[in-house]
């Protein structure tokens, strides 16, 4: 370990002893359990990033030397190289040219006899067998390759008109009409016959059950395998922006490139005079250039930048920074702060809120109220989809369902529909039953055949009414938890910090029990994750103390457990490798409690939708059957009846429950305390959600006024 305080030391000169302190001593717990560099990464990379300008390459890089310092034995010899005997050695000829007294002569091998000697041969045939037997067990164990997956593919009906209008380019409508829509994944059909409309301007909120294909349907239309007329502009908010030396507010005024290329113009054409250029048009085409820019309002687009960053929760110098020094969710938010301000003619969002904190997301609900162009966006956020959308399209049956109005309009729209469909539909067999009785009664009585026979045709004159389709309901049910006796679980005068000048929280002084539902909100990077892995004992507070019952159970759901899932085997094998020995029944009745079962629960888990990978992660989690479920952002993929269903499987849970979300209707629904960590500090506020609520829109606007 002295090595590995040096080499920290030569790399991090500014650090301080007790930070040094820290580090070492979690090296030292867990040096002979990491596996690989991202574990030591995940150990103590965020405390040496925090407290340098290096970026993640190079703290990844940094602790791969670590890992060498550590554990030599995964880095060869000392000399870093692994010696492979490609042949068989006979030790005894080494020693031949040596005297009697030579050190290198042994007893063994003065005695050993020649014909022990393998031969090379032999050695070789039994190298293939042996490569051979275990080529043919690795197979049996696992695919050779990937799982390659299944793409999905459209077909559509194109009018002839709109064929001739795109190809003449007098196409000039802002509508997007797609009509009689079929899209398959592999064998299975998606939407079969689906109209999708989209009138310019207005705003949808596409919704329907996970795995039905909204997030296919987008991907499609933008990627244009879905013909849509070739002069409107699409952009898709799915990829995080690529981290580079870009500076984050540039980054986003590079989206606009009418600006960026007459920036670029006027910087030539100032040069080419400057350098004493006779050309006479360069005055003309400059001037020109001016009208351009300030027809665009090009001076004051770093400002409008700069508040839609700020919107999203980059501070002023957050946005003075490189885009490759912020994590994945931070560059998402950039990708979408780039959407926001180019402002395509069809802008596609999928789970929009699922990267931002809530101060965030009431940002952008008023933010999206007054976008000028079309907007098609997946959301599973019920606030949020009754504050946006001014239409919402329901992926249902194979097909697309329109409804005028925000979410809870057409919840009611819908509920009445099916209503009075199921009432027609009773209706209609009272009656068909009703005339099938007279037609059996009086079939072969002559005097009532005309009437008979009048009867006969008006039944198949009737129009066949369907039964109406009831989704079926998602129940997700926890396991009975153990009862524990108090106290459960407290932290006293709790502190942590990376550095002295960089405290996440300090004075912490909280406790929950087995009836506790507790949710934990606050700003990105004000500590909430970091709270939740000290209650849990992953992290050690700097100062202070943590107390927990000795029979506490912890399940812990993090917000990357479904990117962490092993994508190349089924549910039923993922369960069977975390919790060996139990039979396929237990392992499926596991799964059934949260809503995977029959062929689902055999597909790879790569295969599944988001929201289906989030419920095999609560299978997984609850097969240890814990007393206390920390929960970090659980709603992040999941549908809106899934959602309801986790409030109430959570409400009936009988131990304790801390959550962190940012999910309005559930945090209303489960939870009893508000933890707010904020200024560097944890404070329990009154008044539930409605009080941080206003909390934050008074955040808001003074962040408006400044």
């Amino acid at each position: 370990m002295a090595n590995c305080g040096e080499f920290i030391r030569s790399q991090f000169p500014l650090i301080d002893d007790e930070l040094m302190k820290y580090v070492k001593d979690i090296l030292d717990s867990s040096a002979g359990e990491f596996e690989d560099t991202e574990e030591v990464y995940e150990a103590v990379g965020e405390v040496l990033q925090g407290i340098s300008e290096k970026s993640e390459d190079d703290i990844r890089e940094i602790c791969e030397k670590l890992l060498h310092m550590l554990q030599p034995e995964k880095c060869g010899t000392a000399n870093g190289l692994r010696k492979v005997l490609d042949a068989p050695i006979h030790l005894a000829s080494m020693t031949t040219n040596h005297n009697e007294t030579d050190d290198l002569k042994s007893i063994w091998l003065q005695t050993r006899d020649d014909n022990l000697k393998v031969d090379a041969k032999k050695l070789e045939k039994a190298e293939a067998k042996l490569q051979q037997k275990q080529q043919k067990q690795k197979e049996a164990k696992m695919p050779t390759a990937a799982p390659v997956l299944q793409t999905a593919t459209a077909s559509q009906v194109t009018s002839k008109k709109d064929s001739k209008l795109e190809a003449k380019g007098n196409n000039r409508t802002q509508d997007i009409r797609i009509e009689n829509l079929d899209i398959a994944y592999g064998d299975r059909v998606l939407l079969q016959g689906a109209d999708l409309i989209l009138a310019c301007g207005r705003r949808y909120g596409l919704v329907g059950r996970n795995g039905l294909g909204k997030t296919t349907l987008l991907r499609m239309i933008y990627s244009k395998q879905l013909k849509i007329p070739s002069h409107i502009s699409i952009l898709h908010v799915e990829q995080e922006v690529v981290g580079d030396d870009t500076l984050a507010l540039q980054s986003v005024l590079e989206c606009d490139t009418v600006r960026e290329n007459l920036l670029k113009r006027e910087k030539e054409i100032t040069a080419a005079i400057s350098n004493g250029s006779a050309d006479v048009s360069l005055s003309t085409e400059l001037s020109e250039v001016y009208a351009q820019l300030e027809n665009i309002e090009a001076d004051k687009a770093p400002a409008k930048a700069s508040i839609i960053l700020s919107g999203l929760g980059f501070t002023p110098e957050m946005q003075q920074r490189a885009t490759r020094t912020f994590s994945g969710g931070w560059r998402m938010r950039l990708a979408l702060a780039r959407a926001l301000f180019s402002k395509p003619d069809l802008l596609l969002l999928d789970e929009p809120t699922n990267m931002l904190d809530i101060k965030a997301i009431i940002w952008l609900e008023n933010y999206l109220q007054n976008w000028p162009t079309t907007l098609l966006v997946v959301s599973h956020d019920r606030n949020f989809l009754d504050t946006v959308p001014t239409d919402i399209l329901h992926l249902h049956s194979q097909r697309i369902d329109a409804y005028k109005g925000n979410y809870e309009q057409f919840y009611k729209t819908k509920t009445e529909r099916l209503r009075n469909q199921q009432r027609e539909y009773e209706a209609q067999q009272q009656h068909r039953a009703h005339t099938q009785e007279f037609i059996d009664r009086f079939r072969y009585n002559a005097n009532r055949a005309s009437s008979v026979q009048s009867k006969i045709k008006m039944l198949d004159r009737l129009p066949e009414l369907k039964p109406v389709e009831k989704e079926l309901e998602v129940v997700l049910r926890f396991p009975d938890a153990e009862p524990l006796s108090p106290p459960i679980l407290q932290i006293n005068e709790v502190s942590f910090y990376y550095t002295k000048d960089k405290i996440i929280f300090s004075n912490v002084n909280l406790g929950a029990t087995l009836e506790s539902r507790i949710c934990i909100v606050g700003d990105n990077g004000a500590g909430k994750t970091t709270l939740l892995k000290i209650i849990m004992g992953i992290l050690s507070p700097t100062v202070g103390m943590r107390s927990v019952h000795r029979g506490l159970k912890f399940g812990y759901f993090s917000q990357h457990h479904v990117d962490q899932l092993e994508m190349n085997v089924n549910s039923v094998e993922l369960l069977q490798k975390t919790y060996p020995g139990k039979s396929i029944e237990e392992y499926r009745r596991q799964l059934g409690s949260f809503g995977v079962s029959g062929d689902l629960a055999l597909q790879t888990i790569a295969s599944l939708s988001g929201g289906q990978k989030s419920r095999v992660a609560f299978a997984q989690m609850c097969m240890g059957n814990p007393n206390f479920l920390v929960l970090d952002e659980p709603t992040n993929h999941l549908d809106i009846e899934t959602i309801e269903a986790l409030g109430k499987a959570i409400n009936k849970f009988t131990g304790g429950v801390i959550l962190v979300s940012h999910d309005e209707r559930l945090l209303r629904v489960v939870c009893k305390e508000f933890w707010v960590c904020g200024n560097g500090s944890v404070t329990n506020i009154e008044g539930g959600f409605d009080e941080y609520r206003r909390i934050v829109e008074r955040e808001l606007e003074a962040q408006n006024k400044s």
